[in-house]
């Protein structure tokens, strides 16, 4: 693996002329923060949305539901079904999946983006947390994998997407979070080994991780306001995001991406334009070294 947090493999193989008109995205946690954005951007080139996220009532913190973002999404230009759905149930999620492909008619991608995070030391993680972040974070990627698969395999350009790091095994990456670390990286070993696994059949599975920190609610409530103006948009991971969706999913797979160099990769320059405010320095991100 590259210090840019890439797999040295060509990561520049996008299909002419393609767009995510009538694809169907599968996206977990797509509620709020950087699964909306997702959405939305999908939403642009008139993609169908399945929103699958536990938010079906508002939430006194944190603005968003499935519903309000289902709005967002027609309104947008894409088709959108919302579901209810908790991703540590496992059959709860294989329901989901077959619903949306039911409805929809296929699923053409699966973005797991729903995550845990609680970045405290061993004798402060509670075994319930330690089991919310597996449970939520890397089985719930494995999980949602499997029940995609029979639909991706009959797909013309199936992509699996994990929001996770660059496996970096420097220790200062598991000191202080040895839970949550070891969560995220068991995403990214999903990548790689589905990635292998899944590619005689065409799915591409590839990892995505921000280079800076990504102003969300969540990120608003841990760190405040302050933090977050340190921070890019949600919508820097979602053009990442449309980027992957639109390569050649025989070609592009098995990468742990990370947003800038990638989008860097497909020609964009600008990136002021992510930033909450250009006045200040950016932050990066967990398992981003430099």
């Amino acid at each position: 693996m590259g210090r840019d947090g890439l797999i040295p493999r060509p990561a520049r193989a996008m299909m002419r002329g393609m767009t995510l008109s009538n694809k169907t995205i599968f996206i977990t946690g797509a509620s709020r923060g950087i699964g909306r954005a997702i959405a939305l951007r999908c939403a642009e080139d008139g993609a169908n949305i399945i929103i699958a996220a536990k938010t079906n009532e508002p939430h006194p913190k944190l603005p968003g539901t499935i519903h309000s973002v289902a709005q967002e999404i027609e309104e947008t230009g894409g088709n959108a079904l919302a579901l209810v759905v908790d991703v540590r149930d496992a059959d709860r999620v294989q329901a989901a999946v077959d619903q949306g492909a039911e409805h929809f008619g296929g699923i053409d991608a699966l973005v797991n983006n729903a995550g845990a995070i609680s970045l405290t030391g061993t004798v402060h993680t509670p075994m319930k947390r330690v089991d919310l972040m597996f449970s939520v974070n890397v089985r719930a990627a494995y999980a949602c994998s499997q029940a995609c698969f029979s639909h991706l395999a009959n797909a013309e350009n199936p992509h699996i997407i994990n929001m996770s790091p660059p496996i970096d095994l420097e220790p200062r990456w598991l000191q202080n979070h040895v839970a949550y670390t070891i969560s995220k990286y068991g995403m990214t070993l999903c990548t790689l080994g589905m990635a292998a696994e899944f590619k005689s059949k065409g799915i591409a599975v590839n990892s995505l991780w921000p280079q800076t920190i990504i102003d969300t609610a969540a990120l608003r409530l841990v760190g405040g306001l302050q933090m977050a103006r340190n921070g890019r948009t949600p919508q820097i991971m979602a053009d990442a995001v449309h980027a992957i969706l639109t390569s050649d999913s025989r070609e592009v797979t098995g990468n742990c991406f990370i947003d800038e160099p990638l989008l860097r990769s497909h020609g964009v320059t600008n990136f002021e334009r992510y930033a909450v405010d250009p006045s200040q320095t950016l932050i990066n991100d967990l398992y981003i070294s430099e």
